[in-house]
């Protein structure tokens, strides 16, 4: 069976016939998975195998696992700080900082990749400029600097455990308040604002290598009227062009209210894919995943093929067994343990996409 581009969800913690079919459609390339998907380590272990058996070669498969409000899979993993924790301690202890972020991103990765999942989104590379109600304590920092810092040591920790990154949301969303999960952000910068500071990161992280990329659902009406996720100008111009990024593009979910000016599902599908888009998610709205199936009609180039292919985790991880029995997750996973437990993400407040439709974010 052949792969596609576009990334799907199932709607509990195994697979429906409705699950497979849909799955198994030529158009469908990679399975995004929530909090609903995942009761227990075993579960999880054998929704991923089945999964992997719908295809050959088989879907990629996702989570949102960044840490704090993000982390869908709790119990039975690592509990994972917010990443703004790791800036806190930045600012008093820089090295002992970005040794922590590569263990947090050791431990992320090599935990999902022991259960069988390719690729947390993540880490996040917006800036905190204190007002944006999705972003928040998501954000490492406000300096571009430190994000670069310490995303970078968060990437090289889940290169360690086999898993590539992907840095969000493009070209930043930290600045305005409005979520797009449930309404459209407008930032009225122009590109010199955004370039000196929001693009930062991102330009950093591609030169060194970052491999996957998710746009913000957000409007700089300043540069283009459409958002970064269905504009030619922030993916085709400023990311492939400009940065020069060869990487994955992965569209957040188009059932967000910031991706409902691109029109009805099928048409924010396509207009995202003819943007730039690698690979389009669909959430939460089988309905309107099954509208796209039948109603698509994308030349999915071989280049975007190519990067699916690349971005999929490393063969033979460790299984969770095998992990215990590494000293360097032994260590890294109780530097990290304390730092996820005292950082009082319960009390943080709850994953704001957790709230809207569990969207991928």
């Amino acid at each position: 069976m052949t792969l596609g581009p576009l990334m799907l969800d199932v709607r509990g913690t195994d697979l429906s016939d409705d699950d497979r079919k849909r799955l198994s459609h030529p158009l469908v390339g990679g399975v995004i998975l929530f909090s609903r998907n995942y009761q227990s380590p075993t579960q999880l272990s054998k929704l991923t195998a089945d999964i992997r058996a719908l295809k050959s070669p088989p879907l990629l498969i996702a989570v949102d696992q960044e840490g704090g409000r993000v982390q869908r899979f709790r119990e039975g993993f690592t509990r994972l700080p917010p990443m703004r924790v790791l800036g806190r301690i930045h600012d008093e202890h820089p090295h002992q900082a970005k040794v922590l972020a590569r263990e947090a991103g050791y431990v992320m990765a090599a935990e999902l990749r022991a259960h069988g999942v390719d690729l947390s989104f993540a880490p996040v590379l917006d800036l905190d400029y204190g007002v944006s109600s999705v972003i928040g304590d998501r954000a490492l920092h406000n300096d571009p600097q430190v994000v670069i810092d310490l995303a970078h040591a968060v990437m090289h920790g889940m290169k360690d455990a086999g898993m590539a990154a992907c840095g969000k949301h493009f070209p930043g969303h930290g600045y305005i308040e409005t979520d797009s999960h449930v309404d459209i952000p407008v930032d009225d910068r122009d590109y010199a604002d955004i370039a000196l500071k929001d693009l930062l990161p991102f330009k950093a992280m591609v030169d060194m290598g970052l491999q996957a990329i998710m746009p913000a659902h957000v409007i700089y009406p300043r540069i283009d009227a459409r958002p970064a996720g269905f504009s030619p100008f922030w993916l085709q111009n400023i990311l492939r062009g400009e940065l020069g990024f060869q990487g994955m593009v992965f569209s957040d979910d188009l059932t967000m209210e910031g991706a409902s000016v691109a029109g009805d599902i099928t048409s924010r599908t396509l207009a995202a894919l003819q943007a730039g888009c690698d690979l389009a998610l669909i959430c939460n709205k089988p309905d309107l995943a099954d509208k796209v199936l039948s109603e698509l009609d994308h030349d999915w180039s071989a280049a975007s093929r190519a990067r699916l292919a690349r971005i999929h985790g490393e063969p033979h991880p460790y299984s969770m067994n095998e992990l215990l029995e590494q000293t360097t997750y032994v260590r890294a996973r109780h530097a990290i343990a304390t730092l996820g437990m005292e950082s009082g993400n319960l009390a943080l407040g709850p994953d704001p996409t957790e709230q809207t439709n569990n969207s991928a974010t």
